[in-house]
C-alpha cells in the first residue's frame, strides 16, 4: 500500500463522523426532570456529603473506581520523537480505546504542554482525587523515570508507565518461556540489550527479577557496549555498564543465548545471528520492522526462537497483552501501587496462559486445530479471552498479598464472573474472524471493482492479507481510478467481461449457463448477453473454480444482484437460501433472519430458515439461542403469524432438539431474561437472553434490522447469505468500506468452512 493512501486512511479514520476515537457517554437514566434532579442539583449533594465524610465513598458514587488518566507530554511518541503535547493526542486517545475494548476501564486522555520535571509531577498529582489510576505514556528518558518513581512514591492509585513496563512484563513472559523450552536456565543465560531507553532499562531490571543475573548481561546504546570506562553515561545506563573486553554489537553477540531488541530495524545482521550459542532466543522488538526480519533470521538459524512486535509473525510482544488487565486487576482492589510483585504476577500468569490448552475460538482465529505451547507460541494471542481473567486475577491477588490492596476480593469465582460481564462478543469476533481469514486467505471477485469505496476496501483487505482479490469491471475505468487515487494493487488480476466474449473462458460459462437455464426461458443469445454481466460472469468463476467467492451488492439492488448468483450457482441441494444480519450491539452481537429473502415463509421453510442460521450461527464460536418472534407470547394472541411461528417451533424441538429455541415471544421478552423468566418460567430459553432472532417475515426481519442499525447505532454485518451450493455474499446498498471489509472478512471465512466440509 502507497504511503499516500496509508495516510489517508489514517486521516479519514480519525477523522470521519464524530472526531477523534473516544466520547463520553452517561450511565445513568437522564430523560426525567428527576432524573436530572438526582443527577445534579439538588440530590447530588447527598454523594458529596457521603464522600466527605468517607472519602472512600468516591469509589462507590463516583466512576473513579474505573477510570485511568492516560497522561504524556509528547515528548517520545511512537516512533515519531518529541512532537508535542497537542500532535500525540491521537496516541493517547488510542490507548483510551484499548483500555476500554480489552478490560471495559474508561479513560481520560490528558496531554500536559510541560517538559520540566517538578511541574509535570506536581500537576499529575493534583488530579488524583479524580482518578483510580494512571497510565504515563510517550515521555522521554531519562525524565521518565524520574517521574514515574515520583509519582509512584507521593500519589495513592497505581501509576505504572506502560512504555517501560508493558514490554518488560510481555517480553518476560516470552523469555521465560523460551528459556523452558530449550532446557537453559534463566540465571544461565547470557543477554544481550540493544536498546538504552526507557522499554530496555526496564526490560533489562524485569529480567533480572525472574531470574538473570546481571553479569550475564551487556546493554547497547547508539554508541556501542555500555562500559564502566565511559564517562557520559546517565544513572539508568550505568546500572547496566560492563567491564568486558567488548565494544561493538557484533562483539556482544558472540556465544549469546538471548538477543533482546529495543533499537531500530535491520540492525542484527545474519552472520551475528550465527555466531550466538545453540537454541538462541532472539526478540527482536522495534516497529514497525525488528532489528532483523522473521523470515531472514529463520532462514539463517532453523533452531532460532524468534519474536517481534509485528502480529503477522509467531510470538507477538504485544503491550496489549498487559496494560489494560494489569490496570483491571488493580483497580478492582483499589491498589494504592502498581509494584513489582503485580508486575512479576503478571509475569508469570502469561506464561503459564501459553502453557494451557488454548480454546477453540483462538485456535479457529489463527485457522489451526493444535496451537499449543512451542517455539512459535511462547506467549498467549490477543484475541485469547482468558487474558483478562487470568492476568487481572494474578494482579489482584498480588496487590492483596503484599499489601497494597484496599478491597479484599473474597469470592473470587464471583471476581471471576463480573471480569467475563464486563466485555461483550461483539469486537472480539470480528478480530478472531479477522485473525482466522488471515490465516488462510481465499480468492474474492469483486463484481464492482470499478468503484472508489469497493478499492479502498480491496487495497484494505489486500494489505491486511485478509483474502486474494480478483477485479471485476471496466478495465479502463478501474485503472484510471487506481491512478488518481493512488491505489497500491501491485499485480492483483483485473478481468473485464466485455473484453472477455472472444475466450474460450467465456465459451465455458456461456455453455454451462444455458444448458442450466434453457428450459427456464434463456436462449443461447441472452446466455451470452448476460454473460457480459459482471455479476453472472462473477458467478461462473466461482461455480469454475477460479474464484472462491463473489462480493457484489454495492450499487444495485438486492434482487438483482442475487439473481445471477441463484441461477448460476443456485442453492445447495435440499436446502432453502436464506440471509442473516449480524448486528453489533454494545451488549454484544444479535443475529437476524430471515432479512433479505424469503418474503411470507411457512412454518415449515421457518424450520429450514432456523436451521441454517444456527449452524451459521456457531461458526462465529458463539452458542446459538434461538428466539421464534410474533406479537404473541406464547399464545397470548391468535392470528395467522403466531399461529405458524409456534408451529414452527413445534416441528423444530422435535426436528432438531439439539437446539436451543423457544417461541412464539415477543422481541422484549426474547431479549430480556429476567422479564422472560419472571413471566414464562417455563421456556426452554430461560438463564440467558436469545442472541438470534428468527423473524416471522421478509418484512418484519428487514424493518427490525434497519431501525436497530439506525435508530439503535448498531454496525449491520451482512447480509450473509446462506444454503447455497458455493460461498457467495452480497452487500448492502451503499455500503461504507467498513462494512466491504467486514463482508470480505465473513466470505473468506465461510470458504474456509466450506472447504474443510467438502
Amino acid at each position: 500500500m502507497s504511503n499516500i493512501n496509508k495516510k489517508k486512511d489514517a486521516l479519514n479514520y480519525h477523522s470521519m463522523g464524530r472526531p477523534g476515537k473516544i466520547q463520553v457517554v452517561p450511565t445513568k437514566p437522564h430523560s426525567s426532570q428527576r432524573d436530572l434532579s438526582l443527577a445534579y442539583s439538588p440530590g447530588v449533594a447527598e454523594p458529596c456529603l457521603a464522600i466527605a465524610e468517607n472519602a472512600d465513598d468516591a469509589y462507590k458514587y463516583t466512576a473513579k473506581g474505573n477510570l485511568v488518566a492516560v497522561i504524556s507530554n509528547g515528548t517520545a511518541v511512537l516512533g515519531l520523537g518529541d512532537i508535542g503535547a497537542q500532535a500525540g493526542k491521537p496516541v493517547m486517545e488510542g490507548k483510551g480505546l484499548l483500555f476500554k475494548i480489552f478490560a471495559d476501564i474508561d479513560v481520560f486522555d490528558i496531554e500536559l504542554d510541560i517538559t520540566n520535571v517538578d511541574e509535570f509531577v506536581r500537576t499529575v498529582k493534583a488530579l488524583e482525587p479524580t482518578f483510580g489510576g494512571v497510565n504515563l505514556e510517550d515521555i522521554k528518558a531519562p525524565e521518565c523515570f524520574e517521574i514515574e518513581r515520583r509519582l509512584k512514591a507521593e500519589m495513592n492509585i497505581p501509576v505504572m508507565h506502560d512504555d517501560q513496563h508493558g514490554t518488560a512484563i510481555i517480553s518476560g513472559a516470552a523469555l521465560i518461556n523460551a528459556c523452558e523450552l530449550i532446557g537453559k536456565e534463566i540465571s544461565q543465560v547470557k543477554i544481550v540489550v540493544n536498546g538504552a531507553g526507557a522499554a530496555a532499562i526496564s526490560c533489562t531490571s524485569m529480567y533480572q527479577s525472574v531470574g538473570a543475573l546481571k553479569e550475564n548481561i551487556v546493554m547497547l546504546d547508539s554508541k556501542g557496549v555500555i562500559r564502566k570506562d565511559r564517562t557520559e553515561l546517565d544513572p539508568s545506563k550505568a546500572e547496566f555498564a560492563t567491564d568486558q573486553d567488548i565494544y561493538t554489537l557484533e562483539d556482544a553477540m558472540k556465544g549469546a543465548d538471548v538477543f533482546i531488541g529495543l533499537s531500530k530495524a535491520n540492525v542484527l545482521t545474519p552472520e551475528m545471528l550465527l555466531t550466538m550459542a545453540e537454541n538462541p532466543i532472539v526478540l527482536a522488538m522495534a516497529n514497525p520492522n525488528p532489528e532483523i526480519a522473521y523470515d531472514l533470521a529463520i532462514a539463517t538459524r532453523s533452531d532460532v526462537i524468534m519474536g517481534t512486535g509485528r502480529s503477522d509473525y509467531p510470538n507477538q510482544v504485544n503491550n496489549v497483552l498487559g496494560f489494560p488487565y494489569i490496570f483491571r486487576g488493580a483497580l478492582d482492589v483499589r491498589a494504592s501501587a502498581i509494584n513489582e510483585e503485580m508486575k512479576i504476577a503478571a509475569v508469570k500468569a502469561l506464561a503459564e496462559l501459553a502453557k494451557k490448552s488454548v480454546p477453540e475460538e483462538v485456535n479457529i482465529a489463527y485457522n489451526t486445530n493444535n496451537l499449543r505451547f512451542c517455539r512459535d507460541y511462547i506467549i498467549p494471542k490477543p484475541t485469547d479471552p482468558r487474558l483478562i481473567t487470568e492476568v487481572s486475577v494474578a494482579v489482584a491477588k498480588a496487590a492483596i498479598d503484599s499489601g497494597v490492596a484496599r478491597h479484599i476480593i473474597t469470592d473470587w469465582d464471583a471476581y471471576i464472573e463480573n471480569l467475563h460481564k464486563r466485555l461483550g462478543n461483539d469486537d472480539r469476533i470480528i478480530r478472531t474472524l479477522v485473525e482466522k481469514a488471515k490465516s488462510d486467505p481465499k480468492r474474492v471477485v469483486f463484481a464492482e471493482a470499478d468503484n472508489y469505496k469497493t478499492l479502498r476496501a480491496i487495497q484494505i483487505v489486500k494489505d491486511e492479507g485478509i483474502a486474494i482479490p480478483i477485479l471485476l469491471g471496466n478495465r479502463q475505468k478501474i485503472e484510471d481510478l487506481i491512478q488518481e487515487f493512488t491505489f497500491d494493487l501491485g499485480d492483483v488480476e483485473i478481468i473485464d467481461p466485455v473484453l472477455e466474449t472472444k475466450t474460450e473462458r467465456f465459451e465455458k460459462f456461456v455453455n454451462h449457463f444455458y444448458t442450466k437455464r434453457q428450459r427456464r426461458g434463456i436462449s443461447k443469445y441472452d446466455a451470452q448477453k448476460l454473460m457480459t454481466n459482471r455479476n453472472y460472469f462473477a458467478a461462473s468463476m466461482v461455480e469454475f473454480g477460479e474464484a472462491d467467492t463473489l462480493i457484489s451488492g454495492l450499487t444495485k439492488n438486492y434482487g438483482t444482484t442475487i439473481k445471477p448468483a441463484l441461477q448460476v450457482i443456485g442453492a445447495k441441494p435440499g436446502s432453502r437460501v436464506a440471509g442473516m444480519y449480524m448486528m453489533m450491539t454494545p451488549k454484544g452481537p444479535l443475529f437476524f433472519g430471515d432479512t433479505t429473502v424469503n418474503e411470507d415463509p411457512t412454518a415449515e421453510e421457518l424450520v429450514d430458515i432456523a436451521i441454517l442460521i444456527d449452524d451459521a450461527v456457531k461458526r462465529f464460536n458463539v452458542k446459538p439461542r434461538l428466539a421464534m418472534l410474533s406479537f404473541s407470547n406464547f399464545g397470548s394472541s391468535t392470528g395467522k403469524i403466531p399461529t405458524k411461528v409456534r408451529e414452527a417451533v413445534k416441528i423444530l424441538h422435535a426436528k432438531a432438539p439439539h437446539i436451543t429455541v423457544d417461541g412464539d415471544l415477543q422481541a422484549n421478552f426474547a431479549l430480556n431474561a429476567e422479564m422472560l423468566d419472571a413471566n414464562f418460567p417455563f421456556s426452554t430459553l430461560n438463564g440467558q437472553a436469545a442472541n438470534t432472532l428468527i423473524f416471522p417475515n421478509l418484512e418484519s426481519g428487514n424493518i427490525a434490522y434497519k431501525l436497530l442499525q439506525t435508530a439503535g447505532n448498531a454496525e449491520a454485518i451482512g447480509p450473509i447469505l446462506l444454503g447455497m451450493n458455493k460461498p457467495v455474499h452480497v452487500l448492502q446498498l451503499d455500503s461504507s468500506v467498513r462494512e466491504i471489509v467486514n463482508m470480505v472478512t465473513i466470505a473468506v471465512v465461510d470458504v474456509q468452512a466450506f472447504e474443510k466440509n467438502n
